[in-house]
């Protein structure tokens, strides 16, 4: 109907038009009127410049319709009022269309807001780049793993690990690897799972990062207990022959008769061959109950009995206990607590416990160094959780045997029974805390308790 409307009033004003010609021709050859025909010729100006700029008005109409969906600009409305009925639908139609429009793109920014809170929200880290290595997308979760809040370029990475850029790099879809890193207080081992897309015409590797030091320290615990109850049940098993050994010995000694019991004459080399077996039953006997009691203490630590306290309170306590050994020692020990009321909810003796022993081992480590010096920070980290730091200056901890410190019964003293670390690491995970540690070489030693 509308172009049918454009159409009829195209041909009438080219009628008007061709009229008016016909009598401008009339008046120029026939009737001699010079004025009339200067007024008609005016006239035919007006309506040809009038008719080119309605069939030009569609065509404008048209490329601003047209530009505005090519560049997603729907602020743009038609309205043809001035001009005439004849499109007013037509202008009704384009702002419906650009309506439409406007409400897809709205439709689509809330759905790409929506997916962006989810992204960042989550717990799992990501990161979105490009075969170059230029980073498109960087969640929350991955800022606060790397400790990055701006990350352009995966490169930037070296800065958490060395190789860790060249790792992401050779990440094709579908692998899943592990990768250990150390932040600034605390040790993550991260899950990595790569998968590739392709976007505006260029591929891109989506990698997805999640901790989970926390669940493989369980892991790791659960499995050394479920060692422990073996040992400790083989260790009983095998105090089962000695004890009917003893039996043996009690019969070659002891005669019964009735209810009286009498010694039997022994000659002199069964004498001797008895007091070695006893000899060595008593002290193989008690070697193992140590053992077995050792194992035991790290199989039944009490549950915290957890209270809020304040935190210089534990090294006050830590501070007199141990002074005598470190004024004997001649070692400097330097006690902070930031800020001074900062206060924890923990069991206090079983925390005692873990810094007593993470103390005596720096204690150890100095022992025979000028200037030695323990240190004892609390604080509150950029996690907002409150940490506790043992730091020495001593001989530090070779690298080959770091990782192996918090396994039970391991020990690189000719002294130590091995599980001093170990049942600290029990203890900070009966706390849902951590144990960490950063040692160097002749340098020092820096254990980070974390709740």
């Amino acid at each position: 109907m509308i172009f049918k409307r454009f159409y009829f009033i195209v041909i009438l004003r080219v009628i008007l038009l061709l009229a008016t010609l016909f009598l401008f021709v009339f008046l120029v050859t026939v009737a001699k009127h010079e004025v009339s025909s200067i007024i008609l010729a005016l006239l035919i100006i007006f309506e040809t410049w009038w008719l080119i700029i309605y069939v030009n008005r569609t065509n404008t109409r048209l490329t601003n319709f047209f530009d505005s969906i090519r560049y997603s600009d729907f602020s743009t409305s038609f309205s043809d009022r001035k001009v005439g009925k004849s499109f007013e639908k037509l202008s009704q139609s384009f702002n419906e269309v650009i309506d439409e429009f406007r409400k897809n793109r709205a439709a689509k920014e809330e759905q790409y807001n929506y997916l962006q809170t989810v992204v960042q929200h989550i717990n799992i880290g990501i990161v979105c780049y490009g075969k170059d290595g230029k980073v498109d997308m960087y969640n929350n979760a991955a800022k606060r793993l790397f400790r990055k809040n701006i990350l352009r370029n995966i490169s930037e990475l070296a800065v958490v690990k060395k190789e860790f850029p060249e790792i992401l790099m050779n990440l094709k879809a579908g692998d899943k690897t592990l990768i250990k890193i150390f932040t600034e207080d605390e040790l993550k081992q991260l899950s990595l799972y790569a998968t590739e897309f392709r976007m505006r015409g260029e591929e891109y590797v989506l990698v997805a990062f999640h901790d989970i030091h926390a669940e493989l320290e369980e892991k790791e615990i659960e499995s050394w207990q479920k060692l422990i109850r073996v040992l400790t049940h083989e260790i009983m098993n095998s105090i089962t022959p000695i004890s009917s050994l003893a039996s043996t010995v009690h019969d070659m000694l002891i005669e019964e008769s009735g209810n009286e019991f009498q010694l039997k004459s022994v000659d002199k080399e069964d004498v001797e061959s008895i007091e070695n077996a006893l000899t060595t039953i008593q002290n193989r006997s008690q070697g193992l109950l140590n053992f077995v009691d050792i194992y035991r203490n790290l199989t039944r630590i009490p549950k915290p009995n957890f209270r809020y306290f304040y935190v210089s309170e534990a090294f006050d306590r830590i501070e007199l206990l141990l002074k005598p050994k470190i004024e004997n020692l001649k070692i400097s020990c330097n006690c902070k607590v930031l800020p001074k009321d900062l206060m924890l909810t923990a069991d206090p003796d079983l925390l005692d416990q873990v810094i007593i022993n993470l103390v005596l081992n720096a204690i150890d480590a100095v022992k025979n160094k000028e200037n030695a010096e323990v240190s004892l920070i609390a604080y509150n980290n950029q996690n907002n959780k409150t940490t506790i730091e043992v730091a020495d200056n001593g001989t530090g901890i070779k690298p080959d045997i770091i990782d192996k410190i918090f396994m039970p019964f391991f020990t690189s003293k000719s002294e130590g029974s091995g599980i001093g670390l170990s049942l600290s690491r029990q203890i900070m995970h009966l706390h849902k805390g951590t144990i960490s540690v950063k040692s160097k070489l002749d340098e020092g030693t820096v254990f980070t308790l974390t709740f």
